[in-house]
């Protein structure tokens, strides 16, 4: 029986725009996870685990608060906050595994569906390195269909060359055959930057993780290498650098009410 997780390889892009050009562009996978789907999975699977150790790995405490009460428990208190929770709702994952048990997700979206298919609301989980977490609740319109254009304001420091007085446009191509994530970050005086991960489905098999491990060995350490790689060059090219203040909570979510505005479509 096929199954609703899958394995989605391709690329992160990200171009940042003034106040001078910066380009970074690699090859990654990511994992869309079923929630309902994982312990089988992992039962089956001699290189994937759920909740436990193995080659490549998910556990619930990397992701939401963290809590006893497992990741579903989780993302159904976010969805009731958000006015979206039905019983028996399909909840997707999108996310870097950890290998050989080390991980850090700058993004994780939730796909949550109704029991009968709909796309109800996507989550997008932000972390930055200092070990904060935030998660921006955006319901779907019903009806909805294409393509998913969202937006909120920002609310966690991630960049230190980025201005906490920012607004995020969410271009999202929910997970069929391709998968695409694009974030658009503009500030008062327009656009700053854009980021994306536009990804080609694989079936989720100890064959295709197998493959992908030799394509992209210790993959989830090399993005935290990057991000500091990244950071070096930008540095060296003058940006200014913007200071860390501490989030008042170190896990926090925004239940997102309000349109997108006219001007961030």
């Amino acid at each position: 029986m096929s199954l609703r997780s899958a394995l989605f390889s391709g690329t992160v892009t990200h171009t940042r725009l003034r106040p001078r050009r910066h380009r970074l562009h690699y090859r990654v996978f990511s994992l869309l996870l079923d929630l309902d789907e994982m312990p089988g999975v992992s039962v089956t699977s001699r290189l994937f685990g759920y909740n436990r150790c193995a080659i490549l790995s998910f556990w619930d405490a990397d992701h939401g608060d963290g809590s006893a009460s497992g990741l579903r428990g989780w993302v159904e208190a976010q969805l009731a906050k958000a006015d979206r929770l039905e019983s028996g709702m399909r909840i997707r994952v999108l996310c870097y595994p950890r290998i050989l048990g080390y991980v850090f997700n700058p993004l994780t979206v939730y796909f949550c569906h109704a029991p009968d298919g709909p796309l109800r609301a996507i989550l997008y989980e932000v972390c930055n390195t200092f070990g904060e977490r935030h998660t921006y609740v955006i319901p779907v319109d019903a009806g909805a269909s294409g393509p998913i254009r969202q937006g909120c304001a920002k609310e966690l420091y991630v960049s230190p060359f980025m201005p906490m007085s920012c607004f995020y446009r969410f271009h999202i191509e929910p997970p069929g055959d391709r998968v695409l994530v694009r974030i658009d970050e503009s500030d008062a005086e327009g656009p700053l930057l854009a980021a994306s991960f536009a990804g080609r489905r694989q079936e989720l098999t100890d064959r295709a993780l197998l493959g992908a491990l030799f394509r992209y060995p210790l993959m989830t350490l090399k993005v935290t290498l990057g991000i500091h790689w990244e950071a070096l060059r930008i540095w060296w090219k003058g940006i200014p650098v913007h200071r860390h203040n501490a989030a008042v909570q170190k896990i926090s979510t925004t239940v997102v009410t309000t349109r997108v505005p006219e001007h961030a479509q």
